[in-house]
């Protein structure tokens, strides 16, 4: 795979932002002109666009496909348009696939454009999936926060700080339930329509502590919206997130990378 660290100006996020990007070997461009299928993987609350790459092997297992990998940097925001912050949603779901498909050779087309994340990246990619049915074939959620509606809720269990933090993001329990942050909220408005869903996989160890809003989001939309469904032994950890991503890479069901 070729690694690029590119750096641009967001104008959404108003500051010089950094995402990791891997294409397909140059002998693998060579045998098709067509655009590549493009991925938006995306990080989890406490890291940032480097650690799929530093904690897993997905480089390794990228190069058995014909694909470009995006990895963004979203600090702490929930991939939202924050209500006391930056509009990280507009940066994530409208600005940077323009700046990608601007100067990396990848796919316009909705069947070409994928999501997948862990713990706060799970919850981002389902909210891409699930908002934008439209521009996205398929999104999946390792280890997901699944239930932020709730956050609110469990003030007397979270710190002071957290819940101001959540405040920044969300605004209120009002604004986040009603709003499209609400995961919930955007699967049952799916389930009008179902046949224009993605196709959504979701991935969670049973020891994990977001185990049960993951089991209790998929008991709930799972078979209306079609979810493919993992569980196995394991916590919130790269253990499970490196194994499901080379899991997922197959079931997106892209080209072989066949080389010249």
């Amino acid at each position: 795979m070729v690694f690029s660290d590119f750096h641009f100006y967001s104008e959404a996020l108003g500051i010089q932002t950094a995402v990791y990007v891997l294409m397909p070997e140059m002998d693998v461009m060579a045998t098709q002109k067509k655009p590549l299928p493009v991925l938006y993987l995306l990080h989890g609350l406490s890291d940032d666009h480097t650690m799929w790459m530093r904690q897993t092997a997905v480089e390794q297992y990228a190069k058995d496909y014909r694909i470009c990998i995006v990895m963004p940097a979203v600090n702490r925001s929930f991939y939202m348009d924050m209500d006391r912050g930056a509009k990280y949603d507009t940066y994530i779901a409208e600005e940077l696939p323009r700046v990608i498909e601007r100067y990396f050779p990848v796919s316009k087309k909705r069947e070409d454009r994928f999501a997948a994340g862990l713990s706060m990246g799970g919850y981002g990619a389902l909210k891409l999936g699930l908002s934008r049915p439209n521009r996205y074939a398929a999104v999946a959620s390792f280890s997901g926060a699944l239930a932020m509606e709730k956050v609110f809720t469990r003030r007397n269990e979270l710190s002071a700080g957290y819940i101001r933090e959540m405040e920044n993001i969300y605004g209120d329990e009002k604004k986040l339930v009603s709003g499209k942050g609400n995961l919930s909220k955007l699967a049952e408005k799916m389930c009008r329509t179902p046949e224009k869903c993605p196709r959504i996989y979701i991935a969670c160890g049973t020891e994990d502590f977001l185990f049960h809003a993951n089991e209790s989001f998929v008991e709930r939309f799972g078979e209306k919206l079609n979810i493919e469904y993992h569980t196995e032994p394991g916590t919130h950890s790269w253990l499970l997130w490196n194994e499901n991503i080379r899991r997922v890479l197959k079931w997106l069901n892209v080209e072989k990378a066949a080389r010249a």
